[in-house]
């Protein structure tokens, strides 16, 4: 991904282009990643040691305890605005969501997925009604359902049942040459699932919300989307095919085979998932022990719609926890790592961490702490005990989307990082996409953002795939909402069932 740095972006559309293109070296990175330790001997069960058993800091340094009245209002005004983010930014013809605002580009599938939480959401707290929200959803749905699919490359919303990474927010046909892409259609599905549960008065406008996500579930081919059976695609290009990478080991992609294993129309076998855990690694990184992968937003998004909670599939039992925890060590170790600082990074600390994808300020080299270091753009940042794509920059969205697996240390960095760093990086949406402190050049142009002198680089841009995670895990560290009502879904059931998960909410009876 780092390879990519030095190509400028003069136009929307390229900086449209170089961000998918990023995205997928990205994922395809990940998977060779993963591959080149499985051939290694590295496979699940298998501890690495990160540093020396004494000079490993505490599972979990202290926090300030914030009084309950103030959590409430820290979480009362990030929810509304992050809301405010999906209900008021969507095209007001199509109302497909926009990948990123208020820089001008293509709509994101993924956030139209999480877009469908925010409805239920809004409509919860009072933000609009539910009438509102339902219609709002209603119209979404119909839209997508009637996008055409088919083979050829232009033309066309997606094929075989699964969406285009990104859609022209105008037609909601396939923008410039991206992928049809599995995992971004897994998680506009799984929203439309919870629209489907959320949205069940008997009225004709919710029956035909849960018609519309019933029939835009039914219809993905998960069977055809497996060149390599039995682990499917990362994605397909009608120019070349099958994408060669497929999803294999930890990280966001769990929510892509539960929902393919419980589809009552094009089911896969259950030794997907077994291809699908084979690769995993037990890493140990500054004091915690988890299932590796680097960037935070991996133990994030299939946890926007799964209580893993309570549940374990055959690696679970065997590891003695559930991927629940697993998302809780990894958010402690990369505030660990931040308090450690091993790099010397202006501003990381127990209140000022966070490591994942986001924006960043430019693709240049700058001597910092006296050696030169490297800084990106938008890059897959991570870090781990092998694998490091870190430039100092910070993303709230890795702390936000965190709150459920680790609220006594999320809740105090989260009103810090809004006091420290005030309208500069918390706006009308709430958190911007990301800031790096230590980037303070002010001669140097910056792609995104920019540089406030004496504290540092700023993004100017809110990014959808940050609004669906942080409004969603919020609403279920207060409520469970979006849990709540996916544990209900015979789909999801049945895909979790199907990988071999028991336990807790599982084997409860149903209410």
């Amino acid at each position: 991904m780092a390879g990519d740095g030095q190509n400028l972006r003069p136009s929307p559309a390229g900086r449209a282009r170089r961000r998918s293109n990023l995205l997928l070296l990205f994922r395809r990175a990940c998977g060779f990643f993963l591959l080149a330790f499985l051939l290694q001997g590295l496979g699940c069960g298998t501890a690495r040691q990160s540093e020396p058993p004494a000079a490993r800091p505490p599972a979990v340094a202290p926090a300030v305890p914030m009084a309950p009245a103030a959590v409430a209002s820290l979480l009362d005004d990030l929810e509304r605005r992050t809301f405010d983010f999906f209900w008021e930014t969507a095209n007001p013809e199509t109302l497909l969501v926009p990948d990123r605002w208020p820089t001008r580009s293509f709509s994101s599938v993924a956030a139209i997925g999480y877009a469908f939480n925010a409805y239920g959401i809004g409509a919860e707290r009072g933000y609009v009604s539910r009438e509102a929200a339902a219609e709002r959803t209603r119209r979404t749905l119909r839209f997508l359902v009637e996008l055409p699919q088919g083979p050829e490359p232009r033309g066309n919303a997606g094929y075989r049942g699964f969406f285009y990474h990104f859609l022209d927010p105008e037609t909601g046909q396939r923008f410039e040459r991206v992928e049809l892409s599995t995992v971004d259609t897994s998680l506009l599905v799984a929203g439309a699932l919870f629209s489907r549960g959320y949205f069940d008065r008997d009225n004709p406008v919710e029956r035909e919300i849960r018609d519309l996500a019933e029939r835009l579930y039914r219809r993905v081919e998960w069977e055809w989307a497996r060149p390599n059976p039995p682990a499917i695609s990362h994605g397909w290009h009608p120019e070349t095919g099958f994408i060669r990478s497929d999803w294999r080991g930890y990280n966001e992609a769990m929510i892509v085979y539960l929902l393919a294993l419980g589809s009552p129309t094009h089911p896969i076998d259950p030794d997907a998932w077994e291809e699908w855990t084979r690769p995993y690694r037990l890493v140990r990184f500054h004091g915690q022990e988890y299932l590796d992968f680097a960037p935070l937003f991996g133990h994030q998004f299939s946890h926007v719609w799964v209580d893993f909670r309570g549940i374990r599939d055959a690696v679970g039992r065997r590891l003695g926890f559930d991927y629940f925890e697993n998302s809780r060590r990894a958010a402690l170790a990369q505030r660990a790592w931040a308090i450690a600082n091993p790099r010397g990074w202006k501003g990381l600390g127990a209140e000022s961490w966070g490591v994942s994808a986001c924006d960043g300020p430019a693709d240049v080299e700058l001597t910092v702490n006296g050696e030169t270091r490297r800084f990106w753009t938008y890059a897959g940042r991570g870090v781990g005990p092998d694998f490091a794509i870190d430039d100092g920059t910070l993303t709230p969205m890795a702390v936000a989307g965190s709150v459920a697996f680790a609220p006594e240390v999320v809740l105090p960095t989260l009103a810090a990082l809004r006091q420290q760093h005030g309208e500069a990086l918390y706006g009308r949406y709430g958190f911007l996409d990301a800031f790096n402190p230590t980037f303070d050049f002010v001669d140097v142009p910056v792609h995104h953002g920019r540089v406030v002198p004496g504290h540092g680089w700023y993004d100017t841009d809110y990014l959808g795939l940050d609004q669906g995670p942080i409004l969603a895990m919020v609403e279920n560290y207060r409520s469970d909402l979006v849990w709540r009502v996916m544990r209900r879904n015979p789909h999801l059931r049945r895909g979790l069932e199907r990988a071999g998960f028991t336990g807790g909410w599982l084997d409860a009876p149903q209410r």
